[in-house]
């Protein structure tokens, strides 16, 4: 199968494994295995079973040719002939029977040699004849066996002299076909096993890594998301979560170019603006020398701010670098920081009231530059949710409290009377791009002043209350008692 690559191309899913290294071939193998280790299981005990059902059979036999000669003409003994027809029909050496103590020989051939194996079926046990058994078909088939039981009631117990070679081959025969039935059913059933799991298993996982694999080639291609099926069951789920897994990283891919594509023209822009904000500030150090009163007032204000914009053009790209300046702290009085906060903000005066109630002695340690920029996001994002009332008597206010608390913790508080913030927003609080707290916002200024106050060891949240409006509070740590 092939696929498209990143480039436009096609690109390939990849050479198939070698038969032997399959999956469905490695399953086929395994079940052949283990069903063929559960008949070696059986035919341990089942070939001793039938070497004994073999040798009752020939004691049987013995029994019957007894009866036999008995009602033979006046009971007398079988001739040459007969003995000869006798041993021949129970492929024996020699066949006697035991009864009442005495011992009556049937047949016997006269060239009977010495017994190499010794067999009583009345006191052998499992275990001995399980050992015989392989001993039979490991052996070469060469001696005597000497075979002793009882027959009928019990009563007459038979003796039988065979070739041991006789009962070898009869074991082997019974072996192989055992061993044939043992491998159609193990080849049978693994069949059934094979294609019960290639049409349940094999054939889902192979859709689903071609699926991965034609994903993986676009990722941020929404149309290349697996459609999981309605199954119930373990694969079901697991098609369920890969859909799930594949649109959050084509969603965070699509977010990771548009962030790209947004840098390039943030740095576009920022080239151009330093120069724009350089001329702008040199412009402003000649205003300040005019000796008009309200220049005077306002140009250090419009020069501070110039200084800052130009500073913020400077790294307005660390934040999608994540290298946020480690900030340089300094013991600085909150209440001014805020006035020089209130000073920079656009609203029009009169529109939003811009209440500074932070105590006149309240210090924090922290870096001026930055804690300036968290503060002017936080009020300028209230100002712009105040600023659209047009409703003259709805009370448009931002306020900045501070209070130090037990142990030193210093809680300052930015809150408006506006409409709050909305569940969507909420939900991606603090997040760029996401978490914006008014449409068309971006979520730049919450994210940085996240990113700043952590920088300084503190936390930043939204309160939840009843009131209307927002309220954020950042909380700093204690300060440091050995620093400087």
């Amino acid at each position: 199968m092939s696929v498209e690559t990143e480039g436009g191309g096609e690109g390939q899913l990849g050479a198939a494994p070698a038969f032997a290294d399959r999956l469905s071939v490695r399953l086929f193998t395994v079940t052949v295995l283990a069903v063929m280790i559960a008949e070696i299981m059986i035919f341990v005990p089942s070939v001793a079973a039938f070497r004994r059902e073999w040798l009752e059979a020939k004691l049987e036999a013995v029994s019957v040719a007894t009866l036999a000669a008995s009602f033979g003409e006046g009971g007398s003994l079988p001739t040459p002939a007969q003995e000869a027809e006798l041993l021949h029909a129970l492929g024996a050496r020699l066949v006697a029977i035991r009864e009442a103590g005495t011992t009556r020989l049937l047949a016997r051939q006269p060239d009977l040699g010495p017994v190499d194996r010794k067999v009583d079926l009345e006191s052998e046990t499992t275990f001995e004849s399980v050992a015989e058994s392989f001993g039979v078909l490991l052996s070469d088939g060469t001696g005597l066996t000497r075979l002793v039981g009882p027959v009928g009631d019990g009563q007459i117990r038979a003796e039988i002299v065979l070739d041991t070679d006789t009962l070898r081959r009869a074991t082997l025969i019974y072996s192989r076909n055992v061993f044939a039935l043992s491998l159609a059913i193990a080849s049978f059933t693994g069949l059934l096993v094979f294609g019960a799991i290639s049409w349940f298993l094999l054939r889902p996982v192979g859709s689903m890594t071609r699926a991965m694999v034609r994903f993986g080639a676009r990722p941020e291609d929404a149309s290349r998301i697996i459609v999981p099926g309605r199954r119930q069951d373990e694969l079901g789920l697991a098609q369920r979560e890969l859909a799930r897994m594949q649109e959050t990283l084509s969603r965070t891919l699509r977010e990771q170019r548009h962030l790209a594509d947004l840098g390039l023209a943030v740095s576009k822009i920022n080239h151009d603006l330093r120069n724009i904000l350089a001329s702008a500030q040199l412009i402003s150090d000649r205003l300040s020398d005019l000796p008009d009163a309200q220049v005077q007032r306002f140009a250090p204000v419009l020069i501070r701010s110039l200084d800052r914009a130009l500073g913020y053009t400077q790294s307005v790209l660390d934040y999608g670098r994540a290298t946020e300046k480690r900030p340089t702290l300094r013991r600085v009085a909150l209440r001014r920081l805020v006035d020089e906060v209130f000073e920079t903000q656009p609203a029009a005066p009169g529109r939003v009231d811009l209440v500074n109630a932070v105590p006149a002695d309240m210090e924090i340690d922290v870096d001026p530059e930055q804690f300036f920029r968290v503060l002017a996001n936080l009020v300028r994002n209230a100002v712009q949710a105040l600023d659209g009332e047009t409703d003259q008597s709805v009370i448009r206010r931002v306020r900045i409290d501070a209070e130090e608390r037990a142990g030193g913790e210093a809680v300052i508080g930015v809150e408006d009377t506006g409409p709050g913030v909305s569940a969507t927003a909420r939900e991606n609080l603090f997040r760029a791009f996401r978490g914006s707290t008014r449409s068309g916002g971006t979520g730049l200024g919450l994210a940085i002043a996240r990113e700043i106050i952590e920088a300084h060891g503190g936390a930043i949240r939204l309160v939840e209350r009843r009131e209307p409006g927002a309220r954020f509070e950042i909380v700093l740590a204690p300060r440091d008692p050995g620093s400087a």
